[in-house]
């Protein structure tokens, strides 16, 4: 399997691959791109959780949220990036609380339907 951003993988042939795997796709992919990350392996974890979190489909708001973002005029690759820094975002501060993961799931929710691509790419700027 060669991974492309731009397209979704088949889910369940990426569900199938080891996480190890995803990552190291993901990279290459970056790799490929020769985009220059201030820390690839975290940027290509992100993308596996988001991707993962697709392939699930509507176990989770992800999917939904890409579609939504997508439909506002990020490409699925910024859209997938979108929703990580949203991920990350709430990870860092998730690790810093004494927080059993039920408001982590809340949060995440919650500013996944706050995303937009129009906050989302001042955020970039």
């Amino acid at each position: 399997m060669r991974y492309d951003a731009s397209r979704q993988p088949d889910p369940e042939a990426w569900l199938e691959l080891d996480e190890a795997e995803r990552i190291v796709l993901v990279a290459d992919y970056h790799k490929r791109l020769r985009e220059k990350l201030d820390n690839p392996e975290q940027h290509a974890m992100a993308h596996v959780v988001v991707e993962n979190q697709i392939a699930q489909g509507d176990e989770t708001t992800v999917p939904a949220t890409l579609v939504r973002l997508m439909a506002e005029g990020l490409d699925r690759h910024d859209a997938i990036h979108a929703i990580g820094s949203v991920l990350l975002d709430i990870l860092f501060d998730f690790v810093h609380t004494d927080d059993d993961g039920t408001e982590f799931t809340k949060k995440y929710d919650r500013e996944l339907a706050e995303l937009t691509a129009r906050n989302w790419r001042s955020d970039q700027g």
